[in-house]
């Protein structure tokens, strides 16, 4: 027998509830209408064309969709985007400055700690927190602390590597 759902199955459905947020994000402020399930991956990826920020298992299990909020590595596949209102965010595009890449996007490039790419700004953006975080005493720290971070191509070395010379080249508060 089919299940098939009726007309008054269809009308009890709960609505959708919209809002409008104010995100700031990479030092500007962007104002959208959304509905209050939207994720701030998605919000960062559809709405405002971030798309540095990757998609990946969207269940909080891969790191690619890591960002900051307010300074603090968040998941944004589990993060709502309506949660993130009047806090700073800040995506991989955010992350160089006006001088050039930031010391840990050029220890990734210097120690080949990327091989598809896809999981390297979900990568970089814990890099960076975990500097920040001062949690880069020992390479099994670092290995620890970037566990949430999965890469498929398995560079764990050179990205442990990179973020040993972004530690001790650049230091632990250099543009954060």
């Amino acid at each position: 027998m089919r299940d098939v759902a009726s007309k008054r199955d269809v009308e009890e459905r709960p609505v959708v509830t919209e809002r409008v947020v104010t995100l700031t994000v990479n030092g500007r402020s962007y104002t959208l209408r959304l509905d209050t399930r939207v994720t701030l991956l998605d919000a960062l990826r559809d709405r405002l064309g971030l798309v540095g920020t990757k998609k990946g298992c969207d269940q909080g299990a891969c790191g690619a969709c890591t960002v900051h909020l307010d300074g603090r590595r968040v998941l944004s596949c589990l993060t709502l985007a309506a949660q993130a209102e009047d806090r700073a965010i800040t995506t991989i595009e955010g992350v160089s400055g006006a001088d050039g890449p930031h010391p840990v996007q050029q220890a990734f490039m210097d120690h080949d700690g990327f091989q598809c790419g896809f999981c390297t700004p979900g990568q970089i953006m814990s890099a960076v927190a975990l500097m920040a975080e001062g949690r880069t005493g020992s390479d099994e720290e670092i290995r620890e602390f970037m566990s949430g971070n999965l890469c498929r191509c398995g560079a764990y070395p050179n990205i442990v590597a990179a973020i040993r010379e972004a530690t001790s080249g650049g230091g632990p508060d250099a543009r954060l």
